[in-house]
């Protein structure tokens, strides 16, 4: 009932900018209670949460991404957006957006039924 797409990776050096992009197509009833957000995968190792953006406004982010990354949504959320500052190596890894019907989800990949196929974001040092 829904397909995610993201966009907006590609390769930037320490220190650098990236913003990503995802769009949710949905058929089907909906539900106006929703989570929206980000993971992270480096090849070998597990998927690691990001940021998430619930319908009512509340958003959560990583230890490691608090202070850089801003996430934030539009047209009730069919559109999720995720802005990197100061990108740093360990920032590297493929971003998956991610939709589950519920609020306070928390950072179990586990715990979001929806999946994109990535986006992969190369940081160079």
């Amino acid at each position: 009932q829904v397909q995610l797409t993201e966009s907006g990776g590609g390769l930037v050096q320490v220190g650098g900018s990236l913003r990503l992009s995802c769009v949710a197509s949905e058929s089907g009833w909906t539900y106006s209670r929703y989570t929206m957000g980000w993971f992270r995968q480096v090849p070998g190792k597990e998927r690691t949460f990001v940021a998430s953006v619930e319908s009512g406004g509340r958003t959560k982010y990583a230890d490691s991404v608090q202070g850089r990354f801003t996430i934030s949504g539009d047209n009730a959320q069919k559109m999720v957006y995720l802005q990197m500052n100061g990108l740093q190596p360990d920032d590297t890894g493929v971003y998956y957006c991610v939709k589950d019907f519920n609020w306070r989800v928390g950072s179990n990949p586990g715990n979001f039924e929806h999946w994109g196929q990535g986006t992969q974001v190369t940081v160079s040092s």
